[in-house]
């Protein structure tokens, strides 16, 4: 544990340790994923074989998290320099209509609100995913092991169980009222009426064999194959207007990344409909302006520039949030450092200002993410969600299957950007993230929090290149956000500076924690160095010592201590 002296006079301390290896780094938000990312390096895969084997464990001990029937993105450099974007965000089912929802309300707060919830919770709030098809598409292409080799850590800890931690117990708690309304989600995580205690043990036995048969069939038993029908037949019988054809004809997306610099530090992320990689390079655009190590870390002028900053990049999200496939996203201009000039002189440094933002907020902040690097420069970080906690909130009978609830992303309300298309995907503000300096790669950055992430991107950026942090401090650091003009402090920075956040005209809203669990590796030559912080259940798994000498064996001789060659090559 390290402490941090703030300017303004306090400290933050870090609460979990960072891990130091060369053999391959794997930090993901639970210790049984990241011990599976481990295992298949240790078997002689690369980092896109740990990731997979992360995702599909992940699936099973952070269920309110993240599922195969879902979405997501990964950022993938390859050891050659090879970077892709692999976009496996879900798509609106080709029935899908502008009108089909009823919108409670044209206002805030309850805009993207609908009868009976129907674009929350039910077979009706489900979206074609695309996390199985990305998945195995990632390992055919980049990966050296087989699908059955993969998916074995997440089947067996389905079939055996495993303990249940504080987090999940909460979720299952917080959520108990819609759970108890499927019966599969009820077994399962309701048992005889209760939620899951911490340290209870859970067992999948249902989803133990769907993954089993997937390895046996690949993802084609979904996208148009057998289970892929018992699961439309549900959905369908269930309101759902998706087909067999939606899953059948879905195709993932390769993207070509988002690049910008920061006070020399090159950085690459996912593109639209991604919002991370435009915008947390806008926001680093506007502060090369100002000079943060002068001002330092967790001061309120320091918050205020942040906070006035992540203002403007919420203003202009709407425009660079929706599906390029339709909408024309102003990539180029969001990105440049002329349009940073242009705006930078907006924020007044003695005043809040208001810049008229107009962010939709029904993205949830319940994600995962892994981070993970092998030996070769393999470097995958990938989030991927079901979008609200336990998406849909309910299960597939006879699978185990838990699908997402991505059309609460879609505005229910016809003719605007994120209004409902057939085929259209949704919007995420995911962040995964390279940095790298002097053309190598310095460091790799995720985590889960929806509209959040990128703000929580932005100031570990800041973290690392201002302020001189270790990367386990960068990771801990306390975070604000705002998307105007309510500002969410974390409790972590001093009362002082709330108050005068509040006296510079910032509505402050303290909170516990902005965003979720980030996991980061930083890398130097060999060495890497995984980081996850205390918002999550996060574990830096890393890969240290190796095989004997190449040529050699020996054998100990009890006479002298000494460890000697075999007889047969002694002299």
């Amino acid at each position: 544990m390290t402490d941090w002296r703030l300017r303004a006079g306090a400290r933050f301390s870090t609460e979990k340790a960072p891990v130091i290896a060369e053999g391959g780094m794997a930090v993901t938000n639970h210790p049984l994923a990241s011990a599976a990312a481990a295992e298949m390096m240790a078997a002689g895969g690369n980092a896109i074989d740990a990731s997979i084997a992360a995702l599909f464990t992940l699936t099973v001990v952070e269920p309110m998290m993240v599922g195969f029937f879902g979405g997501g993105v990964a950022l993938i450099r390859l050891a050659d320099g090879r970077e892709v974007v692999l976009d496996g965000l879900s798509t609106a089912p080709a029935a899908a209509r502008p009108d089909m929802y009823r919108p409670v309300s044209d206002t805030w707060p309850d805009y993207m609100e609908t009868e009976g919830r129907a674009n929350k919770r039910g077979a009706g709030a489900v979206a074609v995913p695309g996390t199985l098809k990305a998945w195995c598409e990632a390992l055919d292409r980049f990966g050296t092991m087989p699908l059955e080799a993969v998916l074995e850590p997440a089947i067996r800890h389905a079939t055996r169980g495993f303990r249940v931690t504080a987090y999940l117990a909460a979720c299952i708690a917080e959520t108990a009222p819609d759970l108890a309304l499927d019966p599969g989600m009820a077994a399962m995580f309701l048992p005889g009426g209760d939620p899951l205690p911490e340290g209870s043990r859970l067992a999948m036995p249902e989803y133990a064999e769907t993954l089993r048969r997937i390895a046996a069939a690949g993802p084609d038993v979904v996208y148009g194959g057998a289970l892929g029908e018992q699961i439309i037949a549900h959905l369908r019988a269930q309101g759902s207007c998706m087909a067999l054809g939606d899953l059948a004809a879905y195709r993932t997306e390769t993207r070509e990344a988002v690049r910008g610099t920061y006070r020399g530090v090159e950085l690459v992320g996912p593109p639209p409909p991604c919002s991370g990689g435009v915008h947390v390079i806008q926001m680093l655009n506007l502060m090369e302006g100002f000079d943060l190590g002068a001002s330092g870390f967790g001061t309120a002028q320091t918050l205020h520039l942040i906070l006035e900053t992540l203002k403007i990049a919420a203003a202009d999200r709407r425009a660079a949030t929706a599906d390029p496939a339709f909408v024309d996203v102003p990539v180029a201009r969001l990105t440049s450092k002329e349009y940073a000039a242009l705006r930078r002189p907006e924020i007044d440094p003695a005043r809040s200002g208001n810049f008229a933002s107009r962010v939709l907020t029904n993205e949830s902040a319940n994600t995962t993410h892994v981070t993970i690097a092998d030996r070769h420069g393999n470097i995958v970080t990938s989030t991927q969600t079901i979008n609200s906690l336990f998406g849909a909130r309910i299960m597939i009978p006879g699978t185990g299957v838990i699908p997402n609830n991505y059309m609460y992303l879609f505005d229910p309300h016809p003719g605007h950007a994120l209004s409902l298309q057939p085929g259209k995907r949704i919007t995420s503000g995911i962040s995964a993230m390279i940095g790298y300096r002097e053309g190598a790669p310095w460091f790799a950055v995720g985590l889960p929090g929806a509209h959040r992430i990128p703000s929580a991107v932005f100031q570990f950026v800041m973290n690392m290149v201002d302020h001189g942090m270790s990367l386990q401090e960068a990771v801990e650091a306390p975070r604000v956000f705002t998307h105007g003009p309510d500002a969410e402090v974390e409790r972590g920075f001093p009362q002082t500076v709330h108050e005068t956040l509040q006296s510079l005209g910032h509505p402050v809203t303290p909170v516990d924690h902005v965003a979720g669990g980030m996991g980061a590796i930083l890398f130097d030559g060999a060495r890497m160095t995984g980081a996850s912080c205390w918002r999550a259940d996060g574990v830096p798994t890393g890969i240290g010592g190796g095989l004997a000498r190449r040529g050699t064996s020996f054998w100990p001789d009890p006479r002298r201590g000494q460890v000697m060659k075999e007889p047969s090559d002694a002299v």
